[in-house]
């Protein structure tokens, strides 16, 4: 995501951006180095934890006769439909109760892979399947039961085949990032790769082996966060900060979800799949799952938030006066009103978010006869109501210290000097319909140029941040160069630490 940032006018509308000054550039790395001693021991606790919780080998804490799917022998070849033969649903298994109308179907279908290639099988299929639009051609998902004691391998229904629909929406929601958000966006989905490998390879496992539900949750949040942050917004102080907010934000919601999960006496049981996963799983606990439910689901949320503060914090001193006593709590309660915005609307986006990730467990409000507050009370929806207060309040509570820890940090980057904190490096792709008119400056500056002192015009920054490497410019590493050394830098700086000015566009 760029930022654009905007100084003094010039005469005749250019916006120029003023010069960091080598004292300014200084006090800037020193504040990233006060971040990063705080990061340091968070980040080795992580990668301790990491290691030492990593899951091995847990096919001993599965039970394999109650999983179903991880019964030896037992695969799930595809088939392609090839008939469709409609039945009365009487004495199916699986049909909808109490449906007088329904109709289902027995399917004819060629299996395309495994052991019996080739063979065709009748499978029937229930009324909510049936009714969803089966067509002739359509690739299904088959349950094969080895053969035994003589007897022919038997078949059943297992689910469509969704791998063309889901690849497809996959990539398109890939290139749409890509080329929306370019290097940031693909950074973004690399990001978000790791985070699934953490949840598959290490969260999931941890916990159906019996781990402890908040240091998995815990470690294996904070490292999610470590790489997708940095990743997707780059290395610099503004992503330093919203890191150690996010993180103490995990930390705040870890503690208020395993008060809460105990406080309400959450069980995790609250569906008929709760009771196959704790048959399932012997060493899982399922209040387990609730505590480091909690915990997952706050991530998203504190993410967003997080990233959003840090940037207000540091927009809002590119332009401001933060010279004087009182500059830090002017920056902090102008950083603040957008935090209330943005935490009004955080707010009820997490109660809708959730409302529509649990819409069929919500329908049963209006079909259970009974007093709202008795049925709010029911395992069912207590947890979702625990999950999104828990949440919403990590995430308040967020705010202030993220743009605390924001103000901090910009005061350090320029307590007592002119100027303004070090910025974002500007992203290039911001100045691309300019560049056709303006084209690569080649020749010396004019006399009249010359005349002209004061600030460089943000054409003629956007021209020099042009020359840089691109990699500096996309991961902020431009914060942490050293200064040019006197003499060096003097066509570039002038005299008085400016840049000679470039023809204004018409």
């Amino acid at each position: 995501m760029a930022h654009s940032h905007s100084g003094p006018a010039r005469p005749g509308g250019a916006s120029a951006l003023p010069v960091v000054t080598a004292d300014e550039l200084r006090r800037h790395r020193r504040a990233l180095q006060k971040l990063v001693w705080v990061l340091i021991p968070l980040a080795i606790w992580t990668v301790v934890g990491l290691i030492a919780m990593w899951p091995g080998d847990i096919s001993s804490s599965v039970n394999p006769d109650v999983a179903g799917y991880s019964v030896p022998g037992v695969t799930y070849p595809t088939a392609t439909i090839t008939g469709i033969a409609e039945m009365s649903c009487d004495g199916l298994s699986g049909s909808t109760p109490g449906v007088t109308d329904n109709r289902c179907a027995t399917i004819t279908a060629t299996l395309t892979e495994g052991d019996d290639k080739g063979l065709s099988v009748s499978v029937p299929l229930t009324d909510a399947v049936f009714s969803s639009g089966t067509k002739v051609g359509q690739d299904v998902k088959l349950i094969r039961v080895p053969p035994a004691d003589g007897q022919p391998a038997q078949y059943q229904f297992s689910d469509f085949s969704r791998s063309t629909p889901l690849l497809l929406l996959t990539l398109i929601f890939a290139a749409v990032v890509v080329a929306v958000a370019r290097w940031r966006g693909f950074a973004s989905l690399v990001g978000l790769g790791f985070a699934g490998f953490i949840l598959v390879k290490f969260m999931f496992p941890a916990l159906v082996a019996g781990a402890n539900p908040i240091l998995v949750g815990l470690f294996g949040s904070s490292a999610i966060m470590f790489v997708v942050l940095y990743a997707a917004h780059g290395f610099s102080a503004r992503t330093t900060t919203a890191l150690v907010g996010t993180l103490f934000g995990l930390i705040l919601i870890a503690l208020l979800g395993w008060g809460a999960t105990r406080w309400a006496h959450l069980t995790g049981v609250a569906a008929e799949d709760d009771y196959v996963l704790a048959a399932a799983a012997p060493n899982l606990r399922l209040t387990s799952v609730v505590m480091c439910g909690i915990i997952v689901a706050g991530l998203g949320v504190l993410n967003d938030v997080t990233i959003t503060q840090a940037s207000a914090v540091w927009e809002l001193a590119d332009g401001g006066d933060r010279s004087g006593p009182h500059a830090s709590r002017r920056l902090f309660t102008r950083a603040m009103r957008i935090g209330r915005d943005h935490i009004a609307s955080t707010v009820y986006t997490i109660a809708f978010a959730t409302a529509g990730a649990s819409l069929s467990v919500l329908l049963l409000i209006a079909v259970y006869d009974r007093p709202l507050l008795q049925v709010l009370q029911t395992e069912q929806f207590a947890g979702e109501i625990v999950r999104t207060l828990v949440g919403s309040i990590g995430l308040v509570l967020a705010v202030p210290l993220t743009t605390a820890i924001g103000v901090a940090v910009v005061r350090a980057s320029n307590a007592g000097g002119r100027g303004r904190a070090r910025p974002e490096p500007v992203d290039e792709d911001e100045f691309e319909d300019l560049e056709p008119a303006l084209g690569e400056r080649t020749e010396k500056p004019t006399e009249d140029e010359k005349a002209l002192d004061g600030p460089a015009t943000a054409v003629t920054q956007t021209r020099r941040l042009r020359r840089r490497p691109k990699d500096e410019d996309d991961f902020g590493f431009a914060d942490l160069r050293e200064p040019q050394e006197k003499g060096t830098g003097q066509q570039e700086t002038g005299q008085q630490g400016t840049t000679p000015t470039g023809r204004r566009p018409s």
